[in-house]
Formats: structure tokens, sequence, C-alpha cells
């Protein structure tokens, strides 16, 4: 085990992060026997957050399973890569540095006032799903945390006119791999608390547009923080509901059933 998880793992935040993490894993069925996971590690908190609590639930759990980290450069000039290898190598995990051409795709293939961040996460998830096949991964952890889930479901409700958010566990597009997100009972705030105290090496990005592109997210994370002034548990009771849904109340006719067959 890394020194770097040894010193943390007894500490009551590390401990709260990876009973979240396993009982995400519980509830969801994230992991099984045998899995050999793809760890998307791109720089961020979240990422190298989430690496850190698999690592040490794998040397703890009852079953066997296997880590891989996985970044991929877009190629983003300034993008400290050789940070993020050096965090891995010194740390000990099992790591693969993708290089890619995204920057100059994107550059060529974007359309004039579209989406910067649609293509370039639809030509990393593709890089992703390729290297974990690579690899020998049959999943992909992801590191969206609760408030990714509650975020993206208030903007598909209010941009997109859709009752949707992320799945915890899910067979990607591609039909090979599942992709995984034990982060999803984890606030955002205590990984924020979990970087800080524990020095991670985070670095930007470097995507032109970051900082800017993402403003309606950051118009649903200042709506929540208003609406937890009155409302504290505000948070918990929307991704609650998002695993108690009642299709007979809402009004997709695709959900209606003949009431015989029930």
């Amino acid at each position: 085990m890394s020194y770097l998880i040894e010193t943390l793992r007894t500490r009551p935040l590390f401990r709260k992060l990876r009973h979240l993490v396993g009982r995400a894993i519980a509830d969801f069925a994230l992991i099984a026997d045998g899995d050999r996971i793809c760890v998307a590690v791109s720089g961020g908190k979240d990422s190298y957050t989430l690496l850190m609590l698999l690592e040490d639930l794998r040397r703890r759990a009852p079953v066997s399973f296997e880590l891989v980290a996985v970044n991929i450069d877009s190629g983003y000039p300034g993008y400290r890569t050789d940070v993020i290898e050096g965090f891995l190598r010194d740390n000990g995990f099992t790591y693969r540095m993708v290089p890619t051409e995204h920057y100059a795709i994107i550059q060529e293939k974007r359309r004039p006032g579209s989406s910067y961040c649609s293509i370039c996460a639809r030509l990393k998830r593709g890089a992703l799903y390729a290297a974990a096949q690579e690899l020998g991964c049959n999943k992909l952890a992801l590191g969206h945390h609760r408030d990714d889930f509650i975020e993206t479901l208030l903007l598909n409700q209010f941009f997109v006119g859709s009752l949707k958010a992320m799945s915890a566990g899910m067979l990607a597009d591609n039909g090979i791999t599942t992709v995984v997100r034990p982060l999803v009972y984890v606030a955002e705030a205590d990984i924020i608390s979990f970087s800080r105290s524990a020095a991670l090496p985070v670095v930007c990005c470097c995507c032109p547009v970051c900082g800017v592109a993402d403003q309606q997210r950051k118009r649903m994370k200042n709506l929540l923080k208003e609406l937890e002034k009155d409302i504290p548990h505000v948070k918990n009771s929307l991704l609650k509901a998002l695993s108690n849904v009642h299709p007979r109340h809402l009004l997709d006719p695709h959900l209606r059933r003949d009431p015989r067959e029930t």
C-alpha cells in the first residue's frame, strides 16, 4: 500500500468516505470477484479520491479485483501529465498514460457555436473505452460524486425537459464495458476537504473553456446552496428520489401499464 494511503486510512474523513463508497458498491453491485477495473484519473480532486478509496477497499475486500489507473491526455497546452504520472508512480499504482490528438481534432471539427465540452467528452469517453478494452478491464470507474448526480438531474429537468441523471452502474454504449460511479453517496464538499488535507497534486485540465463553459451547472450549484439554507437535507432528498421512482405518477406514455397487469 502507498505511504500516503497508509497515513490517511485512519483519519475520520477518509474512513467516512471509504464507508460511503463501500455502501454504494454493495447497494448497486458495482464490483464483483474477478473484476479488472479501469479507473479514469484526470488529475482532479474527484478521480484522485476515487482511486485512493478503491485501492484501500481492494486490499480489505472479501472479493478479489484489480485496478488500473488510466489518464487520457487530450493534448491541451500546459496540461501537467508529469504531475499525474509522478503521483501514480510514487504511490505504487498500476497505470497507463494515454496521449491523444483530441485538442487538434476539436479545433478542426467543432462547428462554430457548438459546445466545446460535448465533443471533448465524446472523444475522451471513446478513448477510455478503448483503453479499458486494451488493458483487459471489464469495468470503467468514473469520479462523479453525489453533487454531480443531483446537478445533472436538475439540469436535465430545467434545460432539456427530461427526467434523468446518471446511473451508479450501467453497460456503456459500446455494449462491452460497464461504467461504475462509486462516489454516488459522497458529497463534493467532503472530497474538497479530503483533497486539501491529503495535499493531493490536483492539476488543471487546461481546456480552453475551463471555468466558463459550465455556467448552467454553476447555476445549479448556487440554487442548491440557497435551498440548503432552508432545507438542509435537500441534496440527500433529491438523491434518494433517483432511487424512489413511481412510474405511474409520471407522464411518459411509454411507462403506462395496463392496470390488469398490476
